[in-house]
């Protein structure tokens, strides 16, 4: 199914309806579905034409929706761009795509003067244009209706989206319609007119999480109420005034909503569906969750770009703490876990081999399915490397218990998830070592109860000429904020093996403690 019509569809059972809520405004189904030909119309006259890629820099705002289904009615390639991405990230990502327009929020205008893309096919969808194109005045000189209408297929790519690679330098992700419309036409039921639902959206949507819930939205006629960028008294206020009945959120944003000051004061029992991951959720937070959100059902979703979101879960019945203390013990080590394959994945766990390994014994997670990733833009041999025999190898190791479920226990690769980003560490340490008075660095994850993981710098230098403040200043001007160190530790020199290989594994033993506890 081609997922323009997931808009098609809502429009015309609930057109009136509000889609998005954004900065106190609202647009209804059939709203959207206007701006949406205006902007595909307008993307047309520009000279955009099927497989050019439609790059889009911006936080949550209703742009980035309505470039998504413009892009699908062109049959173009929707290319959504970390809006934390520094100057030279963002070079890397847009040489990779090449995309033939870029629609940019004027805050990072600056950030692509340095593209190669002429100012005629740059977008700046607020704010002063800066001699490029204002998106307002883009969708008011083009034409209301639908002139464009989609041909793309099942398996022909809608969305290119970018994660790290092994040496940092990102890999775009090919998804195509199916990716999407497998899997929510399986989860989710089609917009009803006696069915009323609204969906509070804080996880980006450059991240495989954010642009499934949107598209999730727009398929079940639910209202999309769009925050920029988290930040917990502005989300309470917002489920509180919108009476919010869906929310996904990252561990860490829960935990800051706990803690906030003002969170009892807030009506949250709207809230019935709570959908979190894109990181390790420590037990003590889930745990205090169920307990503060009564209401709430809870849902651990786990995944990642190359799988187009999820394929394991654990569900709501997981989440409710109650009977012997038997069955109470059981439900909070399942709680530790990442839940069961859906039905529409296979998902194994193979030893170095590509063999099944026994239950209890630990392998690398992968799975294969209709929804999966089509492979690496322009990228055969790192394709080939993940995606063997039809099945996605995905890097996470883990174990599956005899009742099926499925436990983290680490890695194949070295990355490090904060608060639902992958680091790279090669990247974080080709920076460190720039450094003019450190001679090595190494980094690794280290556990965090906010983030997940943190990042640690491990480095070789001279202690006397250069401090733990310093290192990190240093990587603030070159990395994205949420790359950089947050503890530095000082090393004689850093274990490696014959062949020169630093040994991360021996790090993590001996500084892997969390960032708190630096005795």
């Amino acid at each position: 199914m081609n997922t323009s019509e997931f808009l098609t569809i809502a429009e015309a059972i609930v057109p009136k309806r509000p889609a998005i809520i954004f900065d106190g405004q609202t647009i209804t189904f059939e709203g959207l579905a206007e701006r949406v030909n205006r902007l595909a119309n307008g993307l047309s006259e520009m000279g955009v034409v099927a497989r050019d890629r439609i790059a889009v820099m911006q936080v949550n705002t209703n742009h980035c929706i309505e470039a998504y289904f413009a892009a699908a009615q062109l049959d173009a390639i929707y290319v959504p761009i970390n809006f934390r991405a520094k100057s030279d990230e963002l070079a890397q990502m847009l040489d990779i795509a090449q995309p033939s327009c870029l629609l940019i929020g004027e805050r990072y205008l600056d950030l692509a003067a340095s593209a190669s893309i002429p100012p005629q096919r740059v977008v700046v969808l607020d704010g002063d244009s800066g001699g490029c194109i204002s998106y307002d005045s883009l969708l008011a000189g083009a034409s209301p209706d639908q002139m464009h209408f989609p041909e793309a297929g099942d398996d022909d790519t809608t969305v290119i989206m970018f994660t790290a690679g092994t040496t940092g330098t990102p890999k775009g992700v090919m998804l195509t319609h199916d990716s999407f419309s497998s899997y929510l036409l399986a989860t989710v039921e089609p917009a009803d007119p006696d069915v009323e639902e609204s969906n509070l959206i804080t996880v980006p949507f450059y991240h495989i999480a954010g642009l499934q819930a949107a598209l999730a939205a727009v398929y079940g006629g639910r209202t999309l109420v769009v925050m920029r960028q988290f930040e917990p008294a502005e989300w309470l206020r917002l489920a509180q005034e919108y009476k919010a009945n869906r929310a996904m959120l990252v561990p860490t944003m829960l935990k800051h909503l706990m803690e906030h000051p003002d969170f009892s004061d807030y009506d949250l029992s709207s809230l019935s569906v709570i959908t979190y991951g894109a990181a390790p959720m420590p037990l003590e937070v889930i745990r205090e969750a169920i307990a503060k959100f009564p209401a709430a059902r809870f849902i651990n979703a786990f995944g990642q770009t190359e799988t187009a979101s999820t394929i394991t879960m654990l569900p709501p019945d997981d989440h409710v703490l109650e009977g012997s203390p038997e069955e109470i013990e059981t439900k909070l080590k399942r709680l530790t876990s990442i839940g069961k394959p859906l039905d529409d994945v296979d998902v194994e766990i193979v030893d170095e081999d590509g063999d099944p390994v026994s239950l209890g014994e630990t392998g690398e997670i992968i799975a294969r399915g209709s929804r999966m990733m089509a492979g690496y833009w322009q990228e055969e041999s790192a394709t080939q490397e993940i995606l063997r025999g039809g099945w996605i190898y995905t890097g996470d190791l883990g174990y599956q218990d005899q009742d099926g479920y499925i436990y983290l226990s680490g890695r194949a690769k070295d990355f490090i998830k904060r608060g639902g980003e992958m680091i790279s560490p090669e990247e974080v340490e080709r920076v460190l070592r720039s450094h003019p008075d450190l001679d090595d660095a190494a980094v690794i994850g280290v556990p965090d109860v906010e983030w997940g993981e943190e990042v640690r710098a491990l480095v070789v230098g001279r202690a006397d000429q250069v401090t733990e403040e310093q290192i990190i200043e240093f990587c603030r001007d070159r990395l994205a904020g949420f790359k950089r160190p947050r503890s530095v530790v000082f090393v004689g020199e850093l274990p490696r093996n014959v062949m020169g290989k630093v040994l991360k594994r021996d790090l993590r033993e001996e500084f892997g403690y969390p960032v708190e506890n630096r005795n």
